[in-house]
């Protein structure tokens, strides 16, 4: 799928002086604090870290807290869509003019009524909201439908 990218980054993670019997829990703790959240200095939505500590060298940083900072290594799993990327999705909502679609399990993503094919119309049968294709009697879209849709912005 398009919008995912593996990056290799290096890092500096600060840990408090009283997790300096465990660094490694603690850092682990620091990275997964980035998972599933945008983040503007890997321009995208970190997915998954592998960590690699190159030293176990610390350097102790000046102030009222004494953290020490450990440098580390780790290939970082990013989910960062630009546009005209193709992207794959699940159904969740319909409305008379969007179509709400999941990305990856958890991006949300909204396809407005001017994005929906003409083809399509709204209809409400037997109680389910669905689109319709006036062309393929067969062709709809309703929720737990995978999408194939070109990222506009």
């Amino acid at each position: 799928m398009e919008g995912l990218k593996v990056s290799d980054a290096k890092l500096v993670v600060y840990v408090h002086p009283s997790k300096a019997n465990k660094v490694s829990q603690a850092i682990l703790r620091e990275l997964s604090s980035l998972l599933f959240k945008f983040n503007e200095t890997f321009d995208g939505v970190v997915l998954a870290y592998d960590v690699n500590l190159p030293s176990k060298i610390a350097r102790i940083l000046p102030g009222i807290h004494p953290y020490f900072g450990v440098r580390l290594e780790a290939k970082l799993l990013l989910f960062h869509p630009k546009p005209n990327m193709l992207l794959e999705g699940m159904v969740v909502k319909l409305g008379q003019q969007s179509i709400h679609v999941i990305v990856l399990g958890f991006s949300s993503a909204t396809i407005t009524e001017e994005d929906i094919r003409d083809e399509f119309k709204y209809k409400v049968k037997h109680g389910k909201e669905v689109f319709a294709s006036t062309s393929h009697k067969r062709h709809k879209i309703k929720v737990g439908t995978i999408l194939r849709f070109l990222v506009k912005r």
